[in-house]
């Protein structure tokens, strides 16, 4: 399991959890091509490549060089790394038939390959990564959720954090983890009542 600093971008649930048993990473879903009506989540990818540099992971097919190019348009500045899978033909075990183009997708290729596709393109492991225990009940006891003003509240320290506007408590709680840990989130929330009366 290696540790990357970078948000990893993947088409599919499949491709999130094929990875997710070798590298520890925020793994962000297009859904492929979801993403280009998902504002909220382009939000996200947006604010990752600013904040920590994004890697763009997709299948070598035409639908995965679209998506590629479409995530790379939209994001504007921010560091954007591209891992390329080599082209093996192929069919995943979960499907019937294979792919359009015969080709297998990231959820097919073996994990020895995909490690040495991350060092081709020079992403190597993290060294001093934070390990963060903001979980939902976090947020819930902050009042960051569940409360008469925690949409309030929540919007508040987004905006002190600079992060989008529109986010998911779970993709809020993804972001957070990689900043800060439970306490500091308790020490801002408090300063965010604090300059704003109590809320």
């Amino acid at each position: 399991m290696i540790k990357i600093s970078e948000a990893i971008i993947v088409e599919g649930k499949y491709d999130k959890i094929k990875l997710s048993s070798i590298v520890d990473a925020v793994i962000i879903i297009t859904n492929g091509f979801g993403i280009f009506k998902d504002t909220e989540k382009l939000e996200l990818i947006r604010y990752y490549a600013k904040k920590t540099g994004i890697i763009i992971l997709t299948d070598s097919d035409a639908a995965g060089r679209k998506i590629r190019g479409y995530i790379k348009g939209a994001i504007g500045d921010g560091k954007i790394t591209n891992v390329y899978i080599p082209d093996i033909f192929g069919k995943e075990k979960r499907k019937t038939k294979p792919s359009a183009e015969g080709k297998l997708g990231v959820e097919g290729i073996d994990t020895k390959i995909l490690l040495e596709a991350f060092q081709r393109s020079g992403i190597t492991a993290s060294e001093n990564v934070r390990t963060s225990d903001i979980t939902k009940l976090t947020l819930y006891e902050l009042g960051l959720s569940g409360g008469a003003n925690s949409r309030e509240l929540r919007l508040l320290l987004q905006k002190k954090l600079g992060l989008p506007q529109q986010l998911s408590s779970t993709a809020l709680i993804e972001v957070l983890c990689t900043m800060m840990d439970s306490s500091e989130l308790a020490e801002t929330v408090e300063k965010i009542k604090g300059e704003n009366n109590g809320i």
